[in-house]
């Protein structure tokens, strides 16, 4: 009886009272006492699969305590790109912001917990499309975050006033060119660059990425002839910008910590170098490079089993609570467990 109790005691303990989220509690590490908050919901790249996996790595191996928050369906059933999310509280006492999300218009009082969050300057991590990560009505107090916003002193919403960059464009053809992530050479040596070696690649398409004056850009991502890991760089595309940190001012007019990157799908962290970079990348954003080692463990906890990224490619028939614990499968597969049905296709973004 009593073993029975603490094994629900560690299943308790793994997922979180939020329908939509889910906590991964490190014990010993680096990052002990320290909490990240994910929050995951995009419609084509498969941040529910990224997003866990990463947050199990540093949860696992490196100490965090580690939530991470899902869109869902009316049954609570992981729902790429949807706006249904809850647990977003945890960014009360959260060390870092990890967001990898695509034109969202959460429930208000879930935007309230993000903006208390940046207002007070919590650090923040963007993957992929949170350069557009809100789509959110004019009408509602939280539209200057909107990636088209157009309110003064928040031009350009999340996006450009948080990461950078809001949504510029596709570079080259995605789902048909792949892209290799080269280190900029001044680079080399940055902390964040630590263990990670040259020419990682990434299945999904590069970005256009427009460096402002107060970036450091340290990787730039070469679009190929194919989605093969050694095509050739297509020679009509010259690299562009695409990892890179910066800082964003608040009020009192501090500056505090962003690392982005335009790259993210759940099949780009399969790339060892790819997936160092981006652990790298949050320990330095929550203010630990001190403690990054080129040997730094970043291997998978559990079962890592990523989809094709496309649209209508996430997986059916999963609730957040299946991917509590450290040994269950992202994602799980079987008849149950298929893609959803592709929908009409359309642009990306």
């Amino acid at each position: 009886m009593k073993k029975l109790i603490t094994a629900f005691g560690l299943f308790i303990g793994m997922t979180s009272l939020h329908a939509s989220s889910i906590t991964y509690e490190g014990s010993e590490g680096l990052g002990s006492g320290k909490h990240i908050v994910f929050l995951a919901s995009d419609h084509e790249y498969r941040t529910e699969e990224t997003s866990p996996a990463l947050a199990r790595i540093l949860a696992k191996h490196h100490g965090f305590k580690c939530t991470v928050v899902f869109g869902v369906d009316d049954k609570g059933n992981l729902e790429a790109g949807s706006s249904k999310i809850s647990g977003l509280a945890a960014l009360e006492d959260a060390d870092l912001f990890v967001i990898f999300a695509r034109f969202l218009n959460p429930p208000a009082e879930e935007m309230a917990h993000i903006e208390a969050y940046l207002e007070k300057g919590g650090p923040v991590l963007g993957l992929r499309t949170s350069s557009h990560a809100f789509k959110i009505p004019k009408d509602s107090p939280y539209a200057k975050y909107d990636f088209q916003s157009k309110v003064a002193g928040f031009e350009g919403g999340f996006g450009h006033q948080i990461l950078g960059n809001t949504w510029v464009g596709h570079y080259g053809k995605n789902h048909i060119q792949g892209t290799r992530i080269q280190i900029i050479k001044d680079q080399k040596d940055n902390v964040i660059l630590t263990g990670v070696g040259d020419n990682a690649f990434c299945h999904a398409g590069a970005y256009v990425g427009e460096p402002g004056p107060d970036f450091t850009v340290l990787t730039e991502s070469q679009p190929l002839v194919s989605m093969d890991k050694d095509a050739k760089a297509d020679s009509k595309k010259p690299p562009s910008p695409s990892t890179w940190t910066r800082h964003y001012t608040t009020k009192d007019g501090k500056k505090h910590r962003v690392f982005h990157s335009t790259q993210g799908a759940s099949q780009d962290i399969l790339d060892e170098n790819y997936r160092r970079m981006i652990v790298n990348g949050a320990l330095w954003a929550a203010g630990l490079e001190a403690a990054i080692k080129p040997d730094l463990n970043i291997a998978f906890v559990g079962p890592y089993q990523p989809n094709k990224f496309s649209f209508g490619g996430c997986i059916r028939n999963v609730k957040p609570a299946d991917l509590a614990g450290w040994e269950s499968p992202i994602m799980p597969k079987g008849e149950d467990h298929a893609p959803a049905q592709k929908k009409p296709k359309k642009k990306s973004k």
